[in-house]
């Protein structure tokens, strides 16, 4: 059986900073990025806490094959994917809350 998975991008208030990732399960992931359960992680020492960009995907094959191509691109091709679904650049964490 396959496991689906997301990507997702995380941003500090200031959006100057950005972290990609990918995880099966995106609440608890986010909620740890939130939380600083890691407190030597990038997310924690850049304060990126701020959910601004998730794609869902069937099964995390998938989901890996997406991050690294996101992570490859420029800076400018990831502001401009955050634009896309998140002009305000709002923390979409009320969004998944409820998953």
């Amino acid at each position: 059986m396959q496991k689906g998975g997301c990507i997702y991008i995380m941003a500090n208030k200031g959006n100057t900073v950005l972290y990609t990732g990918v995880t099966s399960d995106l609440l608890s992931r986010v909620m740890e990025h939130k939380e600083g359960q890691y407190p030597n992680s990038f997310t924690s020492r850049y304060s990126a806490k701020k959910l601004v960009y998730y794609e869902v995907f069937p099964s995390i094959e998938e989901a890996i094959d997406r991050e690294k191509q996101i992570k490859g691109g420029s800076r400018k091709k990831k502001d401009e994917l955050i634009r896309g679904m998140n002009p305000e650049w709002r923390d979409l964490f009320e969004d998944i809350k409820n998953w």
